[in-house]
């Protein structure tokens, strides 16, 4: 099993000057952290405008800063959106971070799941799909050594060589946003590694890795020439602490993130409302407030505990298959203290002992072998995003009102 870190960058309000420069350096020094402690991957979203859920709208620059401040550990495109970005800039800005992270980087995609990013754009929901799909077409031919064009519905693009190439032939790493846990089957059958960002049971991440795996050997529909990547990694709350109790105390940024989803999840198109209109974190604690036993509960979720705690989790997830658990610290106004102290506490007592795992890469051998074959289990149960002891707020409407 595999670990990554994760950050949306959020920053709650209220804000004040020298927020974001803080925000920023913090992240960076976290990912120095986790590199020497010998962390896997590190992933880093690409949003706009989405005020006080992410202040990341140029992963690229972010995780160009981070390659010369690490030495080993993965920096990932999680993800890169193919909406709101020409295809020969998506594939020089990957190049470009290949190469200054000495072939380190890994190429997520997706295609932004609200209006509020999309419009401004000039991309919608209806059209994204299609959008997405033809701009993984003409993005692979471009990291071969020869010009390309592509001429489609969506991008006209004339005959270039488009410079530089990656150092990882024939690219780096393929992962797709599963931010619907369907897409993660769509992940299996177009041979793209799935990053899950939901929060689920260990119960429904065992149905999904048997779809996605099923649909990748089975259904394979490849939407380009390019390498497939057999990877399923998904997102879970993190926080570790010596007990139970003072890790729940630390967390609070897990229940914020999951209220923000929440609280915009049932609005149409997931549109957040117009800029300044709502303060996401008064709502949130006005919500807290009356709400104390769900708060608790979404604290129980997600690997947030002890050592010990977390450890007896995280045997759950490997005996579903998961190939990489991302860990989620950096939320709501978790402090940059005790993400350090959480990181550090869990890469020396609990990373280890599930790191080097040669029965689940023989697994995954057999499975893409077909030696194995998986059983096709119904997926209808497990269709929360969110998890089972998620909390519930008023949708966005409602709440106004």
């Amino acid at each position: 099993m595999k670990f990554g870190i994760f950050y949306e960058l959020q920053l709650p309000r209220p804000w004040v000057a020298g927020d974001e420069l803080k925000l920023y350096q913090n992240a960076l020094s976290q990912m120095e952290l986790a590199d020497r402690l010998g962390y896997d991957h590190a992933w880093v979203v690409e949003h706009h405008f989405l005020e006080e859920y992410s202040h990341s709208p140029s992963p690229e620059s972010f995780l160009a800063a981070a390659s010369q401040r690490t030495k080993n550990i993965r920096l990932g495109h999680g993800i890169l959106q193919l909406t709101t970005n020409h295809p020969a800039r998506v594939a020089e800005r990957v190049a470009v971070l290949d190469l200054l992270s000495n072939g380190r980087c890994e190429f997520g995609m997706g295609e932004s799941a609200s209006i509020t990013e999309l419009t401004p754009f000039g991309r919608d929901m209806e059209t994204k799909k299609e959008v997405f799909e033809e701009a993984v077409a003409a993005i692979f031919p471009m990291f071969k050594d020869a010009g390309s064009e592509h001429h489609g519905k969506y991008f006209d693009i004339p005959l270039r060589n488009v410079v530089p190439k990656p150092v990882q032939k024939p690219h780096p790493p393929l992962w797709m946003a599963c931010s619907q846990l369907p897409t993660i089957e769509r992940a299996g059958r177009h041979g793209f590694g799935a990053l899950g960002f939901q929060f689920v049971s260990a119960d429904a991440a065992h149905a999904w890795v048997h779809a996605y795996y099923n649909a990748m050997t089975k259904r394979l529909h490849k939407l380009a020439d390019y390498e497939i990547n057999p990877n399923m990694a998904l997102v879970s709350f993190f926080m570790c602490a010596k007990t139970d109790e003072e890790a729940r105390a630390r967390a609070d940024g897990a229940t914020f993130f999951q209220f923000a989803l929440r609280f915009y999840g049932a609005s149409q198109n997931r549109q957040r409302p117009a800029p300044y209109t709502v303060n996401m974190w008064d709502e949130y604690n006005k919500w807290k407030r009356d709400n104390p036993e769900a708060q608790e509960a979404a604290l129980r979720g997600g690997l947030i505990g002890s050592p010990e705690t977390i450890r007896k989790k995280l045997k759950r997830f490997q005996s579903s298959h998961i190939d990489q658990v991302i860990l989620l610290n950096q939320a709501g106004k978790n402090s940059h203290e005790h993400i350090c102290e959480s990181l550090e506490l869990f890469g020396r007592e609990v990373m280890p002992e599930f790191q080097n795992d040669p029965a689940q890469a023989a697994w995954k051998q057999g499975v893409m072998s077909g030696e194995i074959k998986l059983e096709e289990i119904d997926t209808v149960a497990f269709t929360d995003r969110y998890g089972k002891l998620a909390i519930n707020v008023a949708p966005a409407k409602a709440a106004a009102e």
